[in-house]
């Protein structure tokens, strides 16, 4: 029997994005940097959530069910005051949760085009 051997890099994009789904987080993008040299980590997973408020949550549910399910605490967070774009730094993997607005402006996806997106789809 040939089974995959999950990473911990995996388990914890596998938990971040569960999280994201959780609080309703919408297009999910996961950028694989790993071939970048400047890359600032080897993966970006990028959202979006309709107002400040669910982006919040969402960057909530993300920190709490990694500490809860995986005892993993981020490296760093900011962007709570306004919550129009909160980062999550967890060192290789770096989480983005924008509000519509902010995602379009700052088009992180654009910006880190030589990536290899992969657009998770909704669940709802």
């Amino acid at each position: 029997m040939d089974l995959k051997t999950i990473t911990k890099s995996e388990l914890i994009t596998d938990n971040i994005i569960e999280a994201i789904q959780d609080r309703k987080g919408k297009q999910i993008s996961l950028l694989d940097m790993t071939a970048i040299e400047s890359a600032p980590a080897h993966t970006f997973i990028i959202c979006q959530g309709n107002t400040p408020v669910q982006v919040a949550a969402v960057a909530d549910n993300i920190r709490d069910r990694l500490l809860e399910e995986l005892r993993v605490k981020p490296f760093n967070y900011d962007g709570y005051r306004a919550a129009e774009w909160i980062v999550i730094d967890y060192g290789d993997i770096m989480v983005h949760v924008f509000t519509r607005d902010a995602r379009h402006h700052y088009n992180l996806e654009e910006l880190w085009s030589d990536a290899v997106i992969t657009e998770i789809p909704d669940l709802d």
